[in-house]
């Protein structure tokens, strides 16, 4: 499942490769910005499709001119692009830096002043260049593959990049005279990952870079079979440039097969690039260790650190090394949740976002661990860049998408970018609240709770519960281009999202207590959430719908035969329906030993035994309620048998079921026209049962 909300919306961001070769050759004509016909102010599918969506960012550090790109979509022609635009350090001066068809992204300041950044314009991608008129574009990369990611050293002189090495023999070169076999022969596990079948790995590169040419490229891992960064997240973050441009750290987990497969170890490696010599600095250290960075002068070193091997989801803690003496800190103690990103503002001092209350906030500590909140409001930020003129972030709500915003150093908070302002000046939102609500066992619940445009307390409305993945992603302000709130509101729904038991942001202890016990209290907080807001008078308790993805999709299955006829209609996405299957279908083996608690054979293992007694599977008979499964094929997390088998037993049983499968997706929709049919879907079959 996915680990973090905020992941996915990169993941999307990101683009989907729904081009074709003419597309590489910039046939197409360019996107752009939209502006459709809004129809009574309502949010629409189509509208949300139209809007753009805000990538990376650089700002320039002498100029404090900001670089970034934005991603359009057009639904019609099921395709994308991006564009790289600039805007000067207060928000004025917007340009358009280029106009085409390509995906142009990830831009950054070069030492002259011009703006470097991926283009894929000569049919694979490479790192460009230009003014910062967007004139004079060169290619200073000739790569054999495409390149991913980069960044140049402090010094100018050498470019780190990431590109993808074979690491597994196909068949056709096992038997040459089988060119045309699709046959794929497996001896270990990690076979497949999220949605590809794993015969490549990234790889850290780097090349001197001098006259806009680029030297002989060496492989940081060379003959390692190993990733860095890591899949399925990782990128230029989990690598780094020593402040003297003389080594980089990267993240690595030197594990393969079944090795891989059941544990979460990762390490910082310390690269020289002159003698091509590697250290491994947090040898001993079990969890994820990810995403180093240099501190200014170059004698720390801080990273992410997870404790616990095989526990993807543990706390996300923020390590500092003095790497003179090798003494390693772990400065965020007092903060009890995770830090998601972080950069440094001096030798003593850093910033970093993580989630408290379901707000992603921006908060200063130095090594002392003395934490300030640096942001405030219902809002999730995260960090684009940080320069002497303050830090570049980006932030979004359950309201907005992401826009650009500078803080600085008085703590002013400033918006820089209006990129989607035409969507909310002709359409109507409806109003998000936070609640506090009181659990079976006494504790205090989060629910968020977000009414259609123009509420009135006087109507009764038929209402959702909302079911959030993960298991453990906060359900914070954030903002989706498909689980979309605002949409689910502009068709007159009521939104329940409760920040149920096994969430992060309200303490360890909270937020590990569904480990192990997926059918236990994080379903009674479902039903304490929606129970209790349906006392309200203006919810209409015989319209009540329940919907979920991933985790979510796996609590529709099991709220399914447990919910006592509170629901008349449930949706799931890409959930667990046979526990017994998951456990084996799977490829992240450590995800299913420490959250089921073992193997289903482990007969004597009580946590595994309860586990696998709350498989949805086992209370079909007690399904009463039509039931809408949507799963994507190439989901290689949850198979999407998973949604086929849920289907076969709601029509075996009589239930009104439907499925819709999508070939070509993952455990996301990212293809425009799909992402529409999976709207209209949604919500044709929520008015079916609930209108």
């Amino acid at each position: 499942m996915m680990r973090n909300s905020y992941f996915f919306v990169l993941i999307v961001a990101m683009s989907v490769a729904v081009c074709t070769t003419s597309c590489m050759k910039n046939e197409e004509k360019p996107i752009g910005k939209q502006q459709p016909k809004i129809e009574n102010r309502r949010f629409s599918a189509e509208a949300l499709w139209a809007m753009g969506r805000i990538g990376s960012a650089s700002q320039n550090p002498q100029t404090g001119q900001i670089a970034y790109n934005v991603t359009y979509y057009s639904v019609e022609e099921n395709r994308s692009n991006s564009e790289l635009f600039l805007i000067d350090k207060d928000g004025t001066n917007q340009r358009q830096l280029t106009t085409t068809s390509l995906r142009e992204t990830d831009p950054q300041w070069m030492q002259d002043g011009r703006i470097a950044f991926l283009s894929n314009e000569n049919g694979s991608s490479q790192v460009w260049a230009m003014n910062k008129n967007g004139k004079n574009k060169k290619q200073l990369t000739n790569f054999k593959d495409d390149i991913e990611g980069f960044c140049f050293s402090p010094d100018g002189k050498k470019i780190l990049f990431i590109a993808q090495v074979k690491t597994v023999k196909t068949t056709a070169e096992k038997y040459p005279d089988l060119q045309k076999a699709t046959g794929r022969i497996v001896t270990d596990l990690m076979y497949k990952h999220w949605d590809e079948w794993t015969e490549t790995a990234p790889h850290p590169f780097v090349a001197s870079i001098e006259n806009d040419k680029m030297g002989e490229a060496v492989d940081i891992l060379q003959d390692e079979p190993y990733e860095s960064p890591m899949k399925p997240w990782g990128g230029m973050e989990q690598l780094a440039w020593s402040p003297d441009s003389k080594k980089i750290a990267y993240t690595c987990r030197k594990k393969t097969g079944l090795e891989y497969a059941i544990s979460t170890n990762s390490d910082i490696y310390l690269y020289d690039i002159e003698t091509r010599k590697t250290q491994n600095l947090t040898e001993g250290m079990m969890g994820y260790d990810t995403n180093p960075k240099f501190s200014p002068d170059g004698l720390s070193l801080a990273w992410q650190s997870m404790e616990r091997d095989g526990y993807e989801a543990d706390q996300n803690r923020l390590f500092v090394m003095n790497l003179q003496t090798g003494e390693k800190r772990f400065i965020s103690q007092k903060f009890e949740s995770n830090v998601d990103d972080y950069r440094w503002l001096d030798n003593n001092r850093l910033i970093f976002t993580g989630c408290w209350h379901a707000l992603e906030h921006l908060y200063q500590i130095d090594l002392e661990g003395h934490i300030t909140q640096l942001t405030s409001g219902q809002y999730d930020y995260s960090i684009a860049d940080l320069t002497p003129f303050g830090a570049l972030l980006k932030r979004h709500s359950m309201s907005a998408a992401d826009e650009l915003f500078a803080l600085n150093e008085k703590g002013e908070i400033k918006q820089l970018t209006q990129e989607n302002k035409y969507f909310y000046d002709n359409i109507d939102f409806g109003e998000v609240k936070p609640i506090w609500q009181t659990t079976t066992d006494g504790k205090q619940m989060l629910t968020w709770i977000i009414y259609p445009p123009h509420f009135d307390p006087n109507k009764k409305y038929p209402t959702l519960l909302y079911c959030e993945g993960g298991p453990q992603s906060p359900v914070s302000q954030f903002w989706s281009f498909r689980w979309n709130f605002q949409m689910m509101a502009a068709h007159d729904y009521i939104i329940v999202a409760p920040n149920r038991r096994g969430l992060p942001g309200f303490g360890l202890e909270w937020n590990e207590q569904i480990s192990g016990d997926y059918g236990g209290q994080c379903m009674r907080d479902y039903f304490s959430a929606i129970d209790q807001f349906a006392e309200n008078h203006f919810v209409d308790n015989d319209r009540l719908g329940c919907v979920g993805a991933s985790f979510g999709g796996y609590s529709v299955y099991w709220i399914a035969g447990h919910h006592n006829k509170r629901f008349k209609a449930f949706i799931a996405h890409d959930g667990i329906f046979n526990m017994e299957m998951q456990y084996l279908e799977t490829e992240e083996k450590w995800f299913a030993n420490w959250d089921m608690g073992g193997a289903y054979w482990e007969k004597d293992n009580q946590v595994a035994q309860r586990t696998f007694a709350n498989s949805p599977h086992r209370f079909v008979d007690c399904w009463d309620t039509p039931i809408l499964c949507i799963h994507g094929e190439k989901d290689y997390r949850i198979l999407a048998n998973q949604a086929m088998a849920a289907f076969d037993a709601a029509k075996m049983q009589g239930i009104d079921a439907e499925l819709l499968i999508f070939p070509d997706e993952n455990h996301w929709v990212l293809r425009p026209q799909n992402g529409v049919l999976w709207q209209r879907t949604f919500f044709e079959w929520l008015d079916k049962y609930l209108k």
